[in-house]
Order: C-alpha cells, then sequence, then structure tokens
C-alpha cells in the first residue's frame, strides 16, 4: 500500500520535533549539572554558607537562568557578592532571589541588549506566549514562559524592551490590530510583575502585517509575541536591585 505525501511529511515532522525534544533533554540536564557544580564553588568561596542555586524550572526542566534561596542570616555584602560570582559563570542568565530581590547592575562583566535578545529568542524557539483564543488572557502554560522571559531580560535592565503582538490574517484588520496590541500590554504587565521596570518597556500591536517568513499568511503560527533589546539607557540602582528584605 503506499502511503500518501501528507501522510509521510506528518511522520517526517513529528520525528523531527521528537528527536529535537529529546536532544535538547539530554543536552540541557549536563549542562545544567556542570553550572550547578560551578555555582556550588562559586557560594563556598564567596562564603555563602546556607546558600543554594536551582538550575531548573518550577516543572523540573533544565534551566540556565538559576534561583537562590537561603543564606538568611548572612550580610546583604555576602550575598550580593555570592549572586555575582554566579552570575560570571559562563552560560548562566539572569539570576534571581527566592524572595524576590535580583541582580540587575551587578554583573562583573556588562550584558550586551543583544546577548539577552538572544537568550529570549532561544527560549521563544521551542514555545510560544499562547492566549486564549480571541483573547489577551494568557493560556496557563505560558506563565512559566514568562518567569524565564523575565529572567533572561533581567540582566539588561536599563534598556529599552520592544514588546510586538501579531496575529494571523483571520478576521479584520482593525480587530487584528486591537487585539495584537492587547496582548503585547498583557506580556507588558506580566513582565513588569516579575520585576522588569515599566520605564524599560514599549508595547505594539501591528496585527498580521508581519507574517513569519515562509509561511501564509492566515497561518496561526502567526499568532505571537516578539521581543527587541533595541538600546540602553542608564540605570540607577534602586532597592529591588539589591538583596532586600528575607
Amino acid at each position: 500500500m503506499q502511503l500518501r505525501p501528507t501522510i509521510v511529511i506528518s511522520a517526517g515532522a513529528l520525528l523531527v520535533v521528537t528527536l529535537a525534544f529529546i536532544g535538547n533533554a539530554y543536552s540541557g540536564a549536563p549542562l545544567a549539572q556542570k553550572m550547578d557544580e560551578a555555582a556550588k564553588a562559586a557560594i563556598a568561596e564567596q562564603g555563602g554558607r546556607g546558600i543554594t542555586a536551582r538550575f531548573s524550572t518550577g516543572a523540573g526542566s533544565p534551566s540556565r537562568h538559576p534561583l537562590l534561596s537561603g543564606g538568611a542570616r548572612l550580610d546583604d555584602g555576602i550575598r550580593a557578592k555570592v549572586a555575582e560570582a554566579v552570575s560570571a559563570i559562563p552560560g548562566v542568565g539572569g539570576v534571581r532571589w527566592s524572595d524576590g530581590s535580583i541582580i540587575a547592575e551587578r554583573q562583573i562583566v556588562p550584558i550586551a541588549p543583544m546577548h539577552c535578545q538572544e537568550d529570549v529568542e532561544a527560549l521563544l524557539r521551542a514555545r510560544t506566549v499562547r492566549f486564549e483564543e480571541g483573547s489577551s488572557a494568557f493560556d496557563p502554560a505560558s506563565r512559566e514562559l514568562l518567569d524565564e522571559v523575565a529572567a533572561a531580560l533581567r540582566p539588561c535592565l536599563g534598556s529599552i524592551i520592544a514588546i510586538t503582538g501579531h496575529t494571523d490574517s483571520s478576521g479584520s484588520e482593525t480587530a487584528n490590530i486591537a487585539l495584537s496590541k492587547s496582548r503585547a500590554l498583557a506580556v507588558e504587565d506580566a513582565l513588569f510583575s516579575r520585576g522588569i521596570p515599566r520605564d524599560g518597556l514599549r508595547s505594539s500591536g501591528v496585527g498580521s502585517r508581519e507574517p513569519i517568513s515562509g509561511l501564509d499568511p492566515a497561518d496561526p503560527a502567526n499568532r505571537r509575541i516578539e521581543f527587541s533589546v533595541i538600546a540602553t539607557v542608564p540605570l540607577a540602582p534602586t532597592p529591588v536591585d539589591t538583596p532586600g528584605a528575607r
């Protein structure tokens, strides 16, 4: 029996996605383990007794954006040095504390805006910020992805971060522009609630005017959010940038 071309193509696409997922799982875990070992050494060197660095997401997937916790009795200066030392480990992205305080202007090596944008694009290469149909309400699965996007953007606080909403071509363009704008604003609100300063965020919606290259404008894959780290301006450290309350 001869298989139809569409079945063969679908099966091939499924195989590629499956292999990519498996490859990511097996390459991400060893990298996270190496960074975990390096973080333990860096924490000990800075005298950060009781501080741990977790290189995984809430769902248990490997992550290069560590969450620091513990060390509540330590001096704030030691905590800051620990955060700096962990952030300087090759491959580590944004560093944050479990109590909500973050490290922003404390990078030993300044992080270029393009580095942050590449980190965000890497996160969005396999996943998408999804919304309920015809709405600006997030799909529940997107909330963890937004946590990771915020962590990837933190090292570049002080940059101007553009958030652009896109739709497919279904429906009227007037409605599409309004929907893409409301979705971009929803992402802006989500990033602000995760510690990204509002004055550095710029949201806009372009409707279906800019489909992904090679895709039919009506393809649902055009429904997306894109980020651009487009400029750097001086940022004075504020209380949220320091270890803060525990």
